[in-house]
């Protein structure tokens, strides 16, 4: 009798496993979400995001980030805390939490894993913030900065074995509230430069 019990159960057990399969199959190449604080087109191939628009603005800070991590989305397959463990790449934001701590809600909104992306550590934390730090400087004393990221991916893109693809670069675009732009591309690499040596031209 307890054979049978553990058959059935076997049965079942990969029936479920089957009616989730065509859910991994059929995985998004874009999927735009928009809310409070940006508009994403998320790539669930790639587990990371095809490019994101925000608007920095001046404010007043009531908000802090604190023990706040990165979390996942109902209904979006994206990269998760495997894709960053033991290796070089940080979670980087793309809509930075620093831009957003005019309430909780909003700060709360940039630590979803679809506004994260695989970036090398060096470069989160160094010229990619400090640009962060700028436009907001920026937008305090010119107006609100719309803000565009697009993020690059080739055929030689580095896979990892967690399944995320690893973006070869990201291109910033700057539009200020007087119609001028600035651009910038880095390279998903250390930085050995300060970030405005980044700048490229917009045409």
């Amino acid at each position: 009798m307890k054979k049978y019990i553990l058959i059935l159960l076997l049965l079942i057990s990969c029936s479920e496993n089957n009616d989730r399969e065509p859910e991994i199959v059929q995985k998004r190449s874009e999927l735009i979400i928009e809310n409070n604080v940006f508009k994403i087109s998320y790539n669930e191939n790639k587990e990371q995001p095809n490019w994101i628009e925000y608007t920095v603005k001046d404010f007043v800070k009531v908000a802090d980030r604190g023990n706040m991590d990165f979390y996942l989305e109902d209904g979006v397959w994206t990269s998760n805390d495997a894709d960053y463990y033991n290796n070089p790449w940080d979670k980087g934001h793309m809509a930075p939490a620093g831009s957003f701590t005019d309430s909780w809600s909003n700060l709360e909104q940039t630590f979803s894993f679809v506004n994260c992306a695989l970036q090398k550590d060096n470069l989160n934390r160094g010229e990619w913030r400090e640009l962060e730090e700028q436009v907001r400087d920026w937008a305090k004393n010119s107006g609100p900065i719309k803000v565009r990221i697009e993020l690059k991916f080739s055929p030689e893109s580095v896979v990892l074995s967690t399944g995320a693809t690893v973006p070869d670069g990201f291109y910033k675009f700057l539009e200020f509230n007087d119609g001028s732009k600035k651009c910038y591309y880095f390279m998903n690499l250390n930085t050995d430069k300060n970030w405005d040596s980044y700048e490229i031209s917009c045409n």
